[in-house]
């Protein structure tokens, strides 16, 4: 006859470590953190098990030089999270196999996601021509959230021109970062706008025709449809003015959006380590890794629909 497994399948011996280890992490949280001091006060326990208060700082710090170029510690964090994803597709995509493993699955499947959701919002044509741009947008903001929420990357110090810095920092974090993948994606929108429709692309921003037509009536004798037409034609030079500002607008709301998110949920695990290490932060962790996938997804998924609409020509003519 089978044993009986003492707790959630595991021997009741195992179980009592289980339990045991999870309350003397917690209690040493409680202590080491900073609600134990308030509690308690200074019990004297080692630097290691306590952490100090942050000081968030929102410029990126300069680790060293290259002639007159500085290298921040966002960009160490980039290239290293740069190096990461082509290492993980260049193993993964090696010996591709008919019949795949769980490595070679696992690629198939986040490249199968993002390229389905390509087709279903700008068709098979146009959705296999944008996959590229908006998977690297998406790998590029996931992988450095990710990377970033690794124990103990922000804990690395060394020594500058500066004074002390951390080594790594989260990418997403320094204003730079998204500000150049939201010029990025402003970019490729433009480039497709204007690739397939040509100089009637720009005529969402300068629509001058109605205008121009109703001032020929006024010269014509058709008084009333002229002033009419002269009146629609200044609403549309203005619907354009504001196309075009909502396009530059794009820049900053996606710039902040994901500075903000990211930027916001950093000071956030900060405190939580602050206040009670280990205890209070891990169900934040896991909140922030889903948070990370949230932002790349709208990140990229954004740039993709704003892709289709500048394709579109019934958008254009609207």
């Amino acid at each position: 006859m089978a044993k009986k497994k003492g707790c959630m399948g595991c021997s009741l011996p195992i179980a009592i470590v289980v339990v045991l280890a999870v309350l003397g992490i917690s209690v040493v949280s409680l202590l080491g953190g900073a609600f134990g001091n308030t509690l308690f006060g200074d019990l004297g326990l080692p630097e290691w098990l306590s952490v100090p208060a942050p000081h968030p700082e929102l410029p990126a710090a300069t680790i060293f030089h290259i002639g007159s170029i500085p290298f921040t510690n966002t960009m160490i964090t980039a290239w290293i999270t740069i190096f990461v994803l082509v290492a993980f597709f260049y193993f993964g995509t090696k010996n591709m196999k008919l019949i795949p493993g769980r490595y070679q699955m696992i690629i198939e499947s986040i490249i199968g996601y993002i390229l389905g959701l390509c087709v279903d919002i700008a068709g098979d044509k146009y959705g296999r021509k944008f996959f590229a741009i908006v998977t690297t947008i998406f790998l590029f903001v996931i992988a450095n959230a990710w990377i970033s929420l690794i124990p103990g990357i922000g804990s690395i110090i060394v020594h500058t021109a500066d004074g002390e810095a951390e080594l790594f920092r989260g990418v997403n974090t320094d204003i730079n970062f998204p500000l150049a993948l939201a010029l990025v994606s402003f970019v490729f929108v433009e480039y497709w706008g204007i690739k397939t429709l040509g100089i009637k692309y720009f005529t969402k921003f300068v629509n001058t025709h109605k205008l121009t037509s109703s001032i020929g009536k006024l010269f014509k004798g058709n008084v009333k449809a002229g002033l009419a037409g002269i009146f629609y034609g200044i609403i549309d030079i203005f619907i354009g003015f504001i196309e075009l500002l909502s396009e530059l607008m794009r820049v900053i709301s996606f710039t902040f959006r994901l500075f903000g998110n990211m930027t916001g949920g950093e000071i956030l695990l900060l405190m939580m380590l602050f206040l009670a290490p280990f205890l209070l932060a891990i169900p934040f962790y896991g909140l922030e890794l889903l948070v990370g996938f949230i932002q790349a997804l709208v990140f990229s998924s954004l740039t993709l629909v704003f892709a289709n609409i500048a394709i579109s020509p019934t958008h254009s003519e609207e």
